[in-house]
């Protein structure tokens, strides 16, 4: 399954169901650029386990503050709409599987 852009307008449809990790980053953040082929190598190995969603802060705005999303990268987990984990910076390949298992 590949990585999907999502706005403020489709946020709340694409993370309520399953387990789903949003990506909240920008164009112009050093380590969102750092995590975006990590983030592209774990939904190639765990797309059956977990869908991966990336948005935008700077043009979505409206979710961001939502989720008190202040620093970036940060990455929300959310099962089944509810929100059950948190990363903030940069993470290594290794601790994002981590996290997906623990949850899946």
């Amino acid at each position: 399954m590949a990585i999907k852009n999502v706005t403020d307008k489709n946020f709340a449809e694409e993370t309520g169901q399953g387990l789903v990790l949003a990506d909240f980053w920008a164009p112009w953040c050093g380590p969102c650029k750092m995590i975006a082929p990590v983030l592209e190598e774990l939904d190639g190995e765990m797309s059956d386990k977990a869908q991966i969603v990336k948005l935008d802060v700077d043009e979505n705005q409206e979710t961001a503050s939502k989720y008190g999303v202040m620093s970036i990268p940060t990455l929300l987990l959310f099962k089944d709409g509810e929100v059950v984990d948190q990363v903030v910076g940069f993470q290594p390949k290794e601790a994002l599987v981590e996290l997906l298992n623990k949850h899946a």
